[in-house]
């Protein structure tokens, strides 16, 4: 019987999964969301992820689960808003609405990020306290990333609140078993994001872009044309997009620089062929996912390695185990900064590949490129790094640094 505690990150999860890996391609787990089938293999996790026969529309079952305690109803609001999301939709929906939002997501309309967030992280070195330990995570893996999806939606003058409300959201998606205190309090971040998001959306009806100039821009423009089908529609995308658009950044920037870090000559390396630092990013991806995994519904009943799938079980394709399958990568449990082996499923993969992507490989690498040129020899780690308890974001809570 697969624990509860194989999904922890305090746990040795990489171990975890090699052990579940080398027992067999599917297995049935009963601890997480009240029951579960676990894909630990590259090949059968790619697979999951584009399959038509499983759905990404999941939101019911973990917040009925969550709201079982509380009435029914108890988190009705926050599943209304979840439930209209691009990352919880099948076709035609998903299709329908990752066309409206594609423009936003094409490199021409990021011109001046690199610059941006190169900036940025210049101002968040400057201000770091001389000679004293600081913490990589507070003073520039949250900041920065937030920062950026704020300034993509039109946000740069609302309230930094919205990260904690992100984090509150965060800690019940991944939790796998959430109770209703975890859903009340992802409601409430959710709605007070839904609400913040109205009083912009109303503001900018009122004084409309020229042109889609932002995401808010681009949303309001297909709500106006009649591509967008209510107000709801329109609020979780905005929910959604702000939410998504920071949380895997921050956890792939303290995780990057964690494994460079800890693998002897990497920094020196990079300094010396900055021309390797998109390869390198992506192999930071591949070592240490932000994203551990995903979920899909199965729609219609199949087989899948002698195992019976039937409608409406949950099936949750292992992203973090499956990029480090020795079936597919030579010395998996390595970080090496040139591999070209297969590519790394941390953003997944078919029709619900992340659309945002391109911009995080665009953030990371204007991150780490300006850490490499400012510090000519590495930090040290100051303290024992502290990871998050969140099985489903993997990543630091604190990161300490001494500069050399």
């Amino acid at each position: 019987m697969l624990t509860l505690d194989a999904f922890t990150p305090q746990a040795e999860v990489y171990e975890t999964y090699a052990a579940w890996q080398d027992a067999g391609p599917v297995h049935r787990s009963d601890a997480f969301a009240g029951g579960a089938w676990l894909l630990p293999r590259y090949d059968d996790v790619a697979q999951a992820l584009k399959d038509p026969r499983l759905s990404a529309r999941r939101t019911g079952g973990w917040v009925n689960q969550a709201a079982a305690d509380g009435g029914a109803g108890a988190l009705a609001p926050f599943q209304r808003l979840f439930a209209r999301a691009l990352l919880f939709l099948d076709v035609p929906e998903h299709s329908r609405l990752r066309q409206i939002l594609a423009p936003g997501f094409r490199p021409a309309a990021w011109q001046a990020l690199t610059a941006q967030v190169t900036a940025d992280v210049e101002a968040a070195l400057d201000q770091l306290p001389p000679g004293a330990p600081f913490d990589f995570m507070e003073h520039i893996a949250k900041p920065i990333p937030a920062r950026v999806v704020a300034r993509l939606m039109g946000l740069e003058n609302v309230s930094g609140d919205f990260v904690t409300w992100s984090d509150d959201i965060a800690a019940f998606l991944g939790h796998p078993a959430p109770n209703l205190a975890l859903g009340q309090r992802a409601q409430r971040s959710a709605l007070a994001l839904a609400a913040m998001f109205h009083r912009v959306l109303t503001e900018r009806r009122r004084s409309p872009c020229a042109a889609p100039a932002d995401w808010t821009a681009l949303l309001l423009e297909a709500e106006r044309q009649g591509q967008v089908h209510s107000l709801e529609e329109l609020l979780a995308q905005c929910v959604m997009l702000l939410f998504a658009g920071h949380e895997t950044t921050r956890h792939l920037l303290g995780n990057g620089l964690h494994a460079l870090l800890c693998q002897p000559g990497a920094w020196a390396q990079l300094q010396q062929a900055p021309e390797q630092l998109p390869s390198a990013v992506r192999e930071m991806l591949r070592y240490d996912s932000p994203v551990q995994f995903s979920g899909r519904r199965v729609a219609e009943t199949f087989t899948l390695h002698g195992q019976v799938l039937t409608r409406g079980d949950l099936v949750i394709p292992l992203i973090g185990a499956a990029n480090r399958d020795p079936r597919v990568y030579s010395e998996p449990h390595r970080l090496r900064l040139d591999r070209k082996e297969a590519a790394h499923l941390s953003f997944g993969t078919g029709p619900h590949v992340c659309i945002g992507a391109a911009l995080t490989y665009l953030e990371a690498q204007a991150v780490f490129a300006t850490l490499l040129r400012r510090w000519p020899t590495p930090p040290h780690m100051a303290t024992a790094p502290q990871r998050g308890t969140n099985p489903l974001y993997r990543g630091f809570e604190h990161l300490m640094l001494t500069l050399t």
